[in-house]
């Protein structure tokens, strides 16, 4: 199944890489819940990666999308909450296995080391692959 509601979530340093984003995902018919930030005035990432997981959890989105400078730090606090999977990708193939391997439920982007272009092809793949299951289930249960 090819999730329908989107949230994403940045702090000031990815705030042009979401905004392109929100327009690819809105044009590709995704509904789309932005929590923020929409400004370029310095915030806390991991105030965001909550929002992100308090939006999973009320079930007010299937999938996430979370964005920082690297990536690295929202990725990090975001993975805090038991029931967010939140995968840092580089490229298409991490974007995969994210989904097919891991059931990862969030996509992180860094809005400093991700281009455009780059980023839009990683959500297409995340938002079409679906999680394989068998041998993986077990490992996820591990994490969860």
């Amino acid at each position: 199944m090819t999730p329908k509601s989107v949230a994403i979530a940045n702090d000031h340093a990815a705030l042009d890489l979401k905004n392109a984003l929100v327009g690819y995902l809105a044009s590709a018919g995704y509904v789309l819940l932005d929590l923020g930030t929409n400004s370029s005035d310095s915030v806390d990432y991991p105030d965001y990666a909550r929002k992100m997981a308090d939006s999973l959890a009320a079930g007010t989105a299937d999938v996430g999308i979370l964005l920082c400078g690297s990536g690295i730090g929202i990725s990090m606090a975001a993975n805090r909450y038991r029931h967010v999977r939140a995968a840092l990708v580089h490229d298409a193939l991490g974007a995969r296995l994210a989904r097919q391997h891991n059931d990862a439920n969030v996509i992180v982007l860094g809005g400093r080391t991700t281009g455009v272009e780059t980023a839009i092809d990683c959500l297409n793949v995340f938002m079409r692959t679906a999680f394989e299951g068998g041998r993986h289930c077990a490992r996820i249960e591990k994490i969860s």
